[in-house]
């Protein structure tokens, strides 16, 4: 299929990540984990919001009862509808002077997921996290440089994970409960090859997208072998996450980075910061809500 890529705000983000879609509002929301800040982006009446975050924010989800859970630098924090800390609930786990939080979402149990990276990139010192429904932090999972691509098979029975400049696509069985097994390889890649595995998303027929960093182009993944089925070229070359929205969730955004980036690098790609929208032929899946026990 031939893909209109067509840039729909020019928000020129230091490292723009973490696009949801709002059922509920028919609103995108993303960060700029750098600025830091959270987008509100109305695409029917291209008013945009900034909302600026005390720190360093690398994902978030929307909560049942409005408002956001969202993974900062020193941890997990109840934000409300204007992107202000309401409550910490979870210290990060690792050394919060030397790692991050980054990719992250909530799952269908509305359980919420988020993973780190390692900034001196010297090992793999990354962990991906899970904030239950008593607002307990607890690491699911280690041997991580930057966690990323985090996704949820339709029927949640598989887990998704990449690790970015590892090069790897994992996945992990997850059983009724929503407890996952151990993890295994679905397929591994080469960034002169056609870039990286960053943020990602699952279609409503279970295929795997991701915005592949450094190689200008989202890619759709089948996910029984990893095997790579369909991709759509960008006018970027930093593509960072991808998300499902629209009124049919068969407008696919995407979100890239200009961090780092040297002048003849911007001057080649001039977009980059900015959020890209494709029409394709299959729907998303409608981003579950956060719920606790305890209301914050």
């Amino acid at each position: 299929m031939r893909y209109q890529v067509n840039n729909v705000l020019a928000a020129q983000a230091e490292l723009g990540e973490c696009p949801v879609w709002s059922v509920s509002e028919q609103v995108l929301y993303f960060v700029d984990i750098l600025a830091p800040a959270l987008h509100r982006f109305d695409p029917r009446s291209g008013e945009h919001k900034v909302m600026l975050v005390a720190e360093h924010i690398g994902c978030f989800g929307l909560k049942e009862e409005g408002g956001f859970v969202a993974a900062l630098r020193s941890g997990v924090c109840m934000l409300d509808s204007e992107g202000q800390i309401v409550e910490r609930v979870a210290p990060n786990p690792g050394e919060a002077e030397r790692s991050r939080f980054n990719d992250g979402r909530v799952d269908r149990f509305g359980r919420f997921w988020c993973g780190s990276l390692w900034e001196p990139q010297d090992r793999n010192g990354g962990k991906l996290c899970r904030l239950d429904e008593n607002l307990q932090l607890t690491v699911q999972a280690e041997d991580i440089k930057i966690s990323n691509g985090l996704a949820f098979s339709p029927d949640s029975r598989w887990m998704y994970h990449t690790d970015t400049p590892n090069g790897v696509l994992y996945r992990y069985p997850m059983d009724e409960q929503g407890e996952i097994g151990p993890r295994e390889v679905l397929q591994r890649f080469v960034q002169e090859q056609g870039g990286l595995p960053d943020g990602a998303a699952v279609d409503s027929e279970g295929f795997y997208w991701a915005a592949m960093f450094d190689g200008s182009r989202v890619i759709r993944l089948n996910p029984a072998n990893g095997e790579n089925v369909d991709e759509i070229p960008l006018p970027v070359r930093w593509p960072t996450m991808v998300a499902f929205g629209g009124e049919d969730l068969k407008t696919l955004y995407i979100t890239s980075s200009r961090e780092d980036r040297t002048e003849q690098e911007l001057a080649e790609y001039p977009q980059s910061g900015d959020v890209f929208a494709v029409r394709v032929e299959v729907a998303g899946i409608a981003e579950p809500l956060f719920r606790s026990k305890q209301v914050v």
